[in-house]
């Protein structure tokens, strides 16, 4: 959520940044409690006919739907500011638990379809590239929905001289309110229509997948209590140190997704059009899954990482210097949609090596596997949280309104800032933990080695 998207309907009781960057940190707090307690859950629950994680899956998909379309309802234009925030902040926490109750035992699911490593490494893949065609078709559901009226805003700033405000609107004083009702239905029917396909997408998935146990867990309940259980994933270096570096390069992305709008509506002079920018670099993206894919396999993961990440770096310093040239703009999608499918696939391709690798040096202490991704999926979440926390929290002291056309001059160096540098700082400090990360191609394949001797082990066994 952007300090846009929480606007009531008049600009006197609409949100303030400060109150959007509190429910983002609180819900972000929340998820420090649910998402390792979810994962601890599903760790822990027994196989059942339908599996041990797809019922997880199942249940929590009505709920999350729900709770999502709530996030962009308006529930009533007499109540106080506080009892907005309240309301915005419960729905927001439940909406969390609800995708922890997702995404946990989905993402999860990786190291139970059976197959090699490679077989492994292959569907994470075809899954990561799945996900960015879906994150295509709903950045262009919502972009369609939504991103016309950004542009229709800007019109009307141009044509009254700059401002919102009542003075410079004369006697059309409620074209400001038109214009956030019309936002807000529009993010209401993109929330229904992205909703619904979520909706398609659990029912495809419990329909069409079926578990099976890995070579060194049965999909049985972990026998390991909480506090145990976490000392022993967190004790894991290998483990730590993706952990770290993915949440820095996480928290360098995320940032720049979550500023890309209101820098190309306030600072490049490009307001209306930044959808067009979002779909180009996912189109990229998802065409570069199987580029990168390919090059993980032949020069190795951590090699593709260093390479992946640090493409971005010019990539930003080139944003910030271009202003009003849609062109210009397209291209640097290109890189940077090269460098966002590293993003969406090596962290997740290299934590199962880092989960078979635990297995093999911790073998009492199996059936871990939710809680390793629980921890994955929080700190990646944190960092959206974080980022966008950041963001409206500099834009607030900035002084930065809604209300203004033209944004002063600080607001604008805001901008520029949470675009290039501070990013390309994360990602350094991403970068140089990646450097430390011990499991190189020569201990990959030991691994694998070890592991298909665990799975030979297990077929002989009567």
């Amino acid at each position: 959520m952007a300090p846009r998207d929480l606007e009531p309907r008049s600009s006197e009781s609409q949100l303030e940044p400060f109150h959007a960057s509190s429910i983002l940190f609180l819900g972000r707090a929340w998820d420090a409690v649910s998402d390792p307690t979810v994962g601890f859950l599903v760790s822990k629950s027994p196989r059942r006919k339908c599996g041990k994680l797809i019922p997880w899956m199942l249940a929590s998909t009505p709920f999350a739907v729900t709770l999502y379309c709530l996030l962009w309802f308006m529930p009533g234009d007499s109540l106080s500011v506080s009892v907005r925030f309240f309301w915005y902040l419960v729905t927001y926490c439940l909406f969390q638990t609800c995708l922890s109750c997702y995404h946990v035992p989905y993402t999860s699911l990786t190291m139970f379809l059976g197959g090699s490593q490679r077989d492994r490494d292959s569907a994470t893949a075809f899954r990561m590239g799945m996900e960015v065609l879906s994150t295509l078709v709903g950045a262009g559901v919502q972009g369609q929905l939504v991103g016309h009226l950004h542009g229709s805003m800007n019109q009307h700033c141009l044509e009254h001289n700059g401002s919102w405000d009542n003075g410079s609107l004369g006697g059309n004083g409620s074209l400001l309110t038109d214009s956030l009702d019309n936002t807000r239905r529009a993010y209401m029917m993109a929330a229904l229509v992205l909703g619904s396909l979520y909706s398609l997408s659990c029912l495809v998935l419990v329909l069409g997948v079926k578990e099976q146990p890995g070579p060194l867990s049965t999909l049985a309940g972990s026998k390991l209590p909480f506090l145990l259980s976490l000392r022993h994933v967190l004790h894991h270096r290998p483990y730590v140190l993706l952990l770290s570096g993915f949440f820095f390069i996480s928290l360098a992305f995320q940032m720049v997704q979550g500023i890309f709008a209101f820098f190309c509506t306030h600072a490049a002079g490009l307001a209306g059009s930044f959808q067009y920018l979002v779909i180009i670099m996912l189109i990229v993206a998802s065409l570069s899954i199987p580029l990168w894919q390919w090059f993980l396999v032949k020069f190795g993961k951590k090699t593709a990482v260093l390479l992946g990440f640090s493409i971005m770096i010019p990539t930003l310093i080139i944003l910030v210097q271009v202003k009003s040239n849609f062109l210009v703009f397209a291209l640097t999608m290109i890189p940077v949609g090269c460098s966002a499918s590293v993003v969406f696939l090596l962290p997740w391709s290299m934590l199962p090596d880092t989960v078979d690798d635990f297995q093999l040096k911790n073998p009492d202490c199996l059936n871990l596997e939710a809680f390793f991704y629980s921890f994955y999926i929080f700190f990646n979440k944190f960092g959206g949280g974080l980022s966008l926390g950041i963001s409206t929290m500099s834009l607030h002291f900035a002084k930065y309104h809604p209300a203004e056309c033209r944004p002063n001059p600080a607001v604008l160096l805001t901008l520029k800032m949470l675009l290039a540098p501070v990013p390309i700082g994360l990602i350094l400090i991403g970068l140089t933990i990646f450097c430390f990360y011990p499991i190189n191609e020569e201990r990959r394949k030991e691994i694998k080695v070890r592991m298909e001797e665990a799975t030979d082990l297990l077929c002989q066994q009567p």
